[in-house]
């Protein structure tokens, strides 16, 4: 049983730290930077790699620190993400977090993982974070390319205007999250229908 429980982080109001300056410390910072441009994040690491400074130049949040990792590193930090190649380094920053009270991501060992990473799947302002468990990162980006293509792109437009028919309901909490459902209902028997006349 997956007992994993599901967040959506508002990371650019948070310091987050990535160990690492090769290619899974990019690949860290890059997923973080796609989900939230302006997130204060420093990278640690003894060398940095090209890709990694041409990314922090196109972001000015993104402060890099060619050094090896210290406890210290993980002061007034919330999270911290270790991708290095190395795994004693990332199990003493796992160490070093437990002790500061920072949320953890290793790489590659989802034992010591607090959270995971997951696939996002994003269609403007609708976003589905996937995850196994940390048993199969592979799956979940198969599963993030399915939904991809099966999710309309006219999304954005229905969630702009489901925002403004919330924005107008009258009434209590209860009869607008009544009224909510039921709409979306009827947009669900619409797709149906659509899908049906195409198969047809």
């Amino acid at each position: 049983m997956n007992t994993l429980f599901p967040v959506f982080l508002k990371l650019e109001e948070l310091n987050t730290l990535i160990v690492g300056g090769g290619y899974v410390g990019l690949e860290k910072l890059t997923a973080v930077l796609s989900n939230a441009p302006n997130s204060n994040v420093t990278v640690v690491a003894p060398e940095i790699q090209l890709a990694i400074r041409e990314l922090a130049g196109s972001h000015p949040n993104v402060i890099l620190c060619e050094k090896r990792f210290e406890e210290g590193d993980l002061e007034g930090k919330d999270i911290v993400i270790a991708g290095t190649n190395i795994k004693e380094v990332n199990a003493a920053v796992k160490e070093a977090a437990k002790r500061m009270r920072v949320l953890a991501n290793i790489a590659d060992t989802p034992e010591l993982c607090d959270f995971y990473l997951g696939s996002i799947v994003q269609k403007g302002d609708l976003k589905i974070a996937i995850s196994t468990n940390g048993k199969s990162p592979t799956l979940a980006k198969r599963l993030r390319e399915m939904l991809t293509e099966i999710i309309p792109e006219g999304m954005q437009t229905l969630l702009d205007n489901l925002k403004v028919v919330r924005d107008n309901l009258k009434g209590d909490f209860e009869y607008k999250v009544n009224k909510l459902n039921e709409i979306t209902t009827l947009i669900k028997q619409v797709d149906s229908a659509t899908d049906n006349k195409k198969k047809s």
